[in-house]
């Protein structure tokens, strides 16, 4: 049971809110350009930003985007939503704290708060606070976001869905309720950008999904994670060739990645993803998926080495650098609007 807590201590520890950096306002052309005749993490960064441009020159590619990690809470979010609303993007894999702990959250109209990495956790957890680095979170507002998914569920029919079918009802129900102008959820909602979470219920929409299936012990709202790979394979199937441009690494990063696999048990060759970038500071060198190399992936049969490149940084540090430099070269206006949510609708 939630203890008493002291509002004037909280209001104190929560007093100066996140800001997103908006990319369309800052032109980093010129440091790119600086940048690609320099070395080490400059001279990467560089490359990155001309990889993600040809996939967006690139007539038949579809462009995934992988969110893993807390870039959106960080300040990143409105790059997300620039992205989609710029068609620099076609569909989305990522964790569920990006979409529903971080986007969906402020889109009820919370915040996230500049804090300390020093700070007293004690303290912060008296005063129901949660810290992401040096970042702050109000638990009892997150609560309410677990409260408003269990809500969404309540008014579905009860039947096992996607998580980019239910992400979609999230986007449809912020149509009418959102308290924020940007939100990627309902960004991506409108302009038919399908958005995937395998590992959905491991954010606040899992804590909503619990309440609603205790409620409705013998007719729920379920998530198919299968079906979402199924989903995340058609549209790699149906495109004529793909890139990923990836944020950190995780579940998202591999669950995109095996659509080629899985392309062949659905009975259809398909070519490896032809662009790819990844962002992380990971180690390679513990074997792990999620900081496995780009040219790692090729020996599964994933990605092609030709236009790959990893950047090893803070992704916050790189990436409005990245995307300031597509978004004003402008090739995101000649590109074909995919919508690949109207396809999967249908199936």
């Amino acid at each position: 049971m939630m203890q008493t807590v002291n509002i004037m201590k909280k209001k104190e520890i929560l007093n100066e809110v996140v800001k997103h950096i908006d990319i369309t306002a800052i032109n980093s052309t010129s440091i790119i350009d600086a940048m690609r005749d320099m070395s080490f993490t400059s001279r990467d960064t560089a490359a990155a930003a001309d990889i993600l441009n040809m996939m967006i020159r690139d007539k038949g590619c579809t462009v995934f985007l992988t969110l893993a990690g807390s870039t959106s809470a960080a300040g990143c979010m409105q790059i997300y939503v620039d992205m989609v609303k710029n068609n620099m993007v076609d569909a989305i894999v990522a964790t569920g704290a990006s979409i529903v702990d971080m986007d969906f959250f402020e889109a009820l109209g919370f915040k996230h708060y500049k804090g300390s990495y020093n700070a007293d956790d004690r303290l912060l957890r008296n005063n129901y606070v949660d810290r992401i680095y040096d970042t702050f979170i109000d638990e009892e507002e997150l609560q309410v976001c677990d409260m408003t998914i269990n809500k969404i569920a309540n008014t579905l029919d009860p039947r096992p869905y996607s998580s980019r079918e239910f992400i979609r009802e999230m986007g449809k129900w912020l149509v009418k309720n959102s308290k924020k102008k940007d939100s990627l959820v309902q960004a991506c909602y409108e302009h038919n950008v399908p958005v995937f979470c395998p590992a959905f219920s491991d954010c606040s929409a899992g804590f909503g999904l619990v309440k609603h299936q205790l409620d409705h012990p013998e007719k729920h709202v379920s998530i198919d994670s299968v079906k979402d790979f199924m989903e995340l394979t058609r549209i790699k199937m149906a495109a004529k060739t793909s890139g990923l441009f990836m944020i950190g690494g995780g579940t998202p990063k591999n669950f995109v990645q095996d659509t080629v696999i899985c392309a062949e048990v659905l009975g259809k060759e398909v070519p490896m993803h032809k662009y790819a970038v990844q962002i992380t500071v990971a180690d390679p060198r513990d074997g792990a998926c999620s900081s496995s190399t780009l040219k790692e992936a090729s020996s599964w049969g994933k990605v092609d080495t030709v236009y790959e490149k990893m950047v090893y940084a803070e992704a916050t540090s790189v990436l409005p650098l990245i995307i300031s430099y597509v978004y004003h070269k402008m090739d995101w206006k000649k590109r074909k609007k995919y919508e690949w949510t109207k396809m999967l609708d249908k199936l």
